[in-house]
């Protein structure tokens, strides 16, 4: 026994060995490489991992340039229209003092627009960056909430990897002792080989809780919009959330001050509205002057000429109907918007309450009470007070319960994150 338990450890010191120099040759190979996206080395905290996102996410970088495209276009609303030179030359090859003398004509005409076309467009125009402006919030938003989401899950993996590992350390040092009672005969081969093979459970949470750390870093790494993901990469934070005083009626008007969907819709109205002026103003009728000078052999003139379209058929009249009814169609819009902010913090709300009702069971109490019942289970197996299979399960039972709590904890920060993103502000103290 003493013999396959040595070759066992033997076998594990070899593998870890093996990992530590693959991960050595990895880290150098990475390290030569030098992305323009390497990692930093010292752990970042969630606003730091953030701040990250929000200037290198692809994107948001994307979503940063389509904003600047659309303002763009508040230039072409404002431009006039350009005035149009011409001219003209006939029998050019004869003299002036001919019966049929040679002609040379220049024209100068301008369009002037009625209706003050140029104001509309431009507060159409403003009116769309600004709503564009607000649909990119709102894109943030949602990117800061993976990254928030990302953190959360990546913290949370950490603090399972750590529990994984203290547990395997105690197991392995009570294994250590039932082997001496073993050998001293306090206990038979049949408890003791249950007891090892219970070691397989801690060491498969080990090893599920490290590839859990390595797939929430990559996560969090590719959000942040690192090119390359790295392992040289740590965050810090507390995997026991906060507790704020909040209330959801609070909750509800920050919502409405701050969300952008709400604003982007509030926005639209505006841009609907200076559409349907501008739909009137393209229905009005825009004059063309045009100044003329003639040159027909030695002598010279000037002239005039002014053409008005004859709006009898086409006056926009579609364009004016259809721009009403989508004004009508963005006021409704607003209404929902109004009620999806409500309903969006109050369901984030219960969701919440009730994740932070279960994470204060297990802090302070479960955790506690699993811990002694372990202890108190512990001791009376070593000095024959129950048997194996109660100790065992009491074992079981505050793993579980250590797990239970780590993910009640994780649940109530994702709740708190959902608080942040459907009222657009930082809720968390």
């Amino acid at each position: 026994m003493q013999e396959r338990r040595t070759n066992r450890r033997a076998g594990k010191t070899a593998q870890r060995l093996t990992a530590v120099a693959g991960m050595a040759l990895l880290t150098s190979g990475l390290a030569i490489a030098q992305s323009a996206a390497a990692s930093p080395v010292t752990p970042m905290t969630m606003q730091q991992v953030v701040d990250v996102a929000k200037s290198k996410n692809p994107n948001l970088l994307s979503a940063e340039q389509n904003l600047l495209s659309v303002k763009a276009q508040e230039i072409q609303a404002g431009v006039r229209q350009n005035p149009t030179f011409a001219i003209a030359g006939q029998d050019v090859t004869l003299d002036a003092n001919s019966s049929n003398p040679y002609t040379y004509s220049a024209q100068v005409s301008r369009l002037f627009e009625r209706g003050q076309k140029r104001r509309w467009r431009l507060d159409s125009a403003r009116s769309t960056t600004d709503q564009t402006r607000d649909q990119y919030a709102l894109q943030e938003q949602q990117t800061i909430l993976a990254v928030k989401q990302a953190f959360t899950n990546l913290v949370l993996a950490k603090a399972s990897l750590k529990l994984a590992q203290d547990n395997l350390k105690d197991y392995q040092h009570e294994l250590d002792i039932n082997e001496t009672r073993y050998k001293a005969g306090d206990i038979g081969k049949l408890d003791y080989e249950r007891l090892e093979l219970q070691l397989a459970q801690f060491e498969s949470d080990e090893t599920n809780a490290e590839m859990n750390v390595k797939q929430s870093s990559y996560q969090l790494q590719t959000l942040m919009g690192y090119q390359k993901v790295s392992d040289n990469f740590d965050v810090a934070g507390d995997i026991i959330p906060p507790a704020f005083n909040l209330t959801m009626e609070e909750l509800e008007q920050r919502a409405l001050q701050a969300r952008p969907d709400y604003k982007a819709a509030m926005d639209a109205v505006r841009v609907a509205d200076a559409n349907v002026k501008l739909a009137y103003a393209n229905g009005t009728t825009d004059p063309t002057l045009e100044g003329e000078y003639d040159r027909a052999g030695t002598d010279s003139s000037v002239g005039f000429n002014i053409s008005i379209p004859l709006r009898i058929f086409d006056r926009n009249q579609g364009n004016k109907e259809t721009s009403k009814y989508q004004a009508q169609a963005s006021r409704f819009a607003v209404d929902a918007a109004r009620a999806q902010v409500y309903s969006d913090v109050d369901q984030a709300w219960a969701g919440y309450v009730a994740a932070k009702v279960l994470s204060d069971r297990y802090n302070g109490h479960y955790t506690d009470l699993a811990k002694d019942v372990l202890d108190i289970a512990q001791f009376a197996y070593e000095h024959g007070g129950i048997g194996l299979l109660d100790y065992l399960n009491a074992l079981q039972d505050n793993r579980a319960t250590q797990l239970n709590a780590l993910t009640a904890y994780a649940q109530t920060w994702l709740a708190i994150h959902q608080l942040s993103y459907v009222t657009a502000t930082e809720v968390a103290p």
